[in-house]
């Protein structure tokens, strides 16, 4: 049965929620009601969330994905709702991002990961990164080189390298993301490592690793001894 959410005992309305026992206490519906703000005739925000999140499988990530469009498609979501649930979701993304590649010490293939998962892990498409590093293997600079898919003629090996220099690198790790979930390297993608990592030998910026990203995983050449 229906029971709007102004005559829900104060404790467990989510904004009152909220403020009494800290945001920690509150699901992710409720969090969510919280952004939209009212639900329907029929039903509550916090029950409007929870159908939405039902049928994201209760995955935060996977509703991260939803385009406003989608989210439309909910009964009770108009197009202000919808963007205050895909900007916030946004938020949350470059959130984990910042937190990750703040001067991060590269001590493994995994740390790659954790710091480019949040950034191109859940993409539909490909992107091609580079991470820069100084003489302690830490993060300095990240640069996206390309979108779309991985060629030599897609990748600009000149530009790795004078942002590179004007960084004062002295190492790089290449990455790039495999929306489909396959954790194998292509023809091309060993190709393209394989003349950046010539041209650094001669420039004196080494290449210290290509890692393919997916959203559960990843493949390290170092690692696997493709290098």
């Amino acid at each position: 049965m229906y029971t709007p959410i102004n005559q829900w005992a104060e404790d467990d309305r989510p904004r009152e929620k909220f403020l009494l026992k800290g945001k920690a206490t509150l699901s992710d519906s409720e969090l969510l009601a919280i952004l939209i703000g009212s639900g329907s005739r029929n039903e509550s925000a916090v029950q409007l969330c929870q159908r939405i999140l039902a049928a994201s499988k209760n995955n935060l990530n996977a509703l991260g994905k939803m385009s406003v469009s989608q989210l439309m498609q909910f009964k009770g979501i108009g197009e202000a709702k919808a963007i205050s649930i895909a900007a916030a979701l946004e938020l949350g993304r470059r959130r984990r991002a910042e937190d990750a590649v703040e001067l991060s010490k590269i001590t493994s293939s995994k740390a790659v990961f954790e710091i480019m998962q949040p950034i191109i892990g859940e993409l539909p498409h490909e992107e091609f990164w580079v991470l820069y590093l100084n003489n302690s293997n830490k993060v300095i600079y990240k640069a996206q080189l390309s979108k779309g898919g991985i060629t030599g003629t897609v990748v600009d090996i000149r530009l790795i390298f004078k942002i590179g220099f004007e960084q004062n690198a002295t190492g790089i790790i290449l990455t790039h993301n495999h929306p489909s979930g396959k954790l194998m390297a292509s023809e091309a993608d060993i190709q393209i490592t394989n003349k950046i990592k010539s041209s650094g030998k001669i420039l004196e910026i080494n290449v210290l690793d290509h890692v393919i990203i997916t959203e559960n995983g990843y493949l390290s050449f170092q690692d696997e001894g493709i290098f």
